[in-house]
């Protein structure tokens, strides 16, 4: 990340870094990088797993806020276990927007704010599962941009509809035509990932420079995150090899965005 330019990164899988805040910490300041904060899956819907998903909340916002972390990205998982999306009544809606305002006030004694995360194979995976959430709760948005589009919501949509809710953006691509078996339940995530239905920026489905555009053009200062599920399964990649020539497109691709972008700032 340090040599590719990257400023700053989140916390990514569970042990993937540090897990004391002290350790966290040294190690974003050795290889110059900010902690954003990170992405944390909890239940929000079934009353009877409150007390874990409020205990989960409280050791990441611990770990991330004392790293210097300041987003705490909410996952609305189906289980712990990540048992498949079900449909749930209003009632759980309700409830779920309640323990949105219970992690708010966790993630604030940590210095953090919180943005929920639609997701593919989760409680807000779809446009109808989006506006549940936007109609009970005034919690703030990870805009997942590929996520969203696979659920059937288009990013372009989501800005008009709830640009002021924005806190944080993942930019991400997506093959579409590779992600709608996993949409249909006929292929778990991984086999998604491992059949490529993510892919570097502007090789996929997904108005990524009209999104980023309209972004710039509204005023968006927040953190751009680089996010491509990769599965490595023959080892580790040969130097200058694997993921690292993927992230170099997408950054290419992305200065090539905001050189036009720019250039049009200027002749207006």
């Amino acid at each position: 990340m340090q040599d590719l330019g990257l400023a700053a990164t989140e916390l990514g899988s569970d042990g993937y870094l540090p897990t004391d805040p002290g350790e966290l910490r040294e190690v974003c300041a050795r290889y110059d990088l900010e902690m954003i904060g990170g992405f944390v899956p909890v239940v929000l819907h079934d009353p009877a797993q409150r007390d874990a998903s409020l205990a989960a909340a409280e050791r990441a916002a611990a770990l991330m806020g004392g790293a210097g972390g300041h987003l705490f990205i909410t996952s609305m998982v189906t289980s712990f276990d990540w048992a498949p999306r079900v449909e749930i009544d209003a009632a759980a809606w309700d409830y779920a927007a309640a323990m949105l305002d219970e992690i708010e006030e966790i993630v604030a004694a940590h210095g953090m704010s919180q943005a929920i995360h639609p997701h593919l194979g989760t409680m807000i995976e779809r446009p109808s599962d989006v506006k549940n959430v936007l109609e009970r709760s005034q919690v703030g948005w990870t805009f997942d941009m590929g996520h969203l589009m696979i659920g059937g919501y288009d990013p372009v949509e989501f800005l008009a509809d709830a640009r002021d809710r924005i806190a944080h953006v993942h930019l991400k691509d997506v093959h579409l035509d590779l992600a709608a078996p996993v949409l249909r339940g006929e292929q778990s995530i991984m086999q998604g990932v491992q059949n490529g239905m993510f892919c570097p920026m502007g090789d996929g489905d997904v108005p990524v420079a009209e999104v980023v555009t309209e972004l710039e053009r509204s005023g968006y200062d927040g953190w751009y995150v680089l996010e491509q599920d990769a599965a490595i399964t023959d080892g580790e990649p040969a130097p200058g090899e694997g993921p690292k020539v993927d992230v170099l497109r997408s950054i290419e691709y992305l200065r090539a965005i905001n050189a036009e972008f720019t250039a049009g700032q200027k002749a207006s």
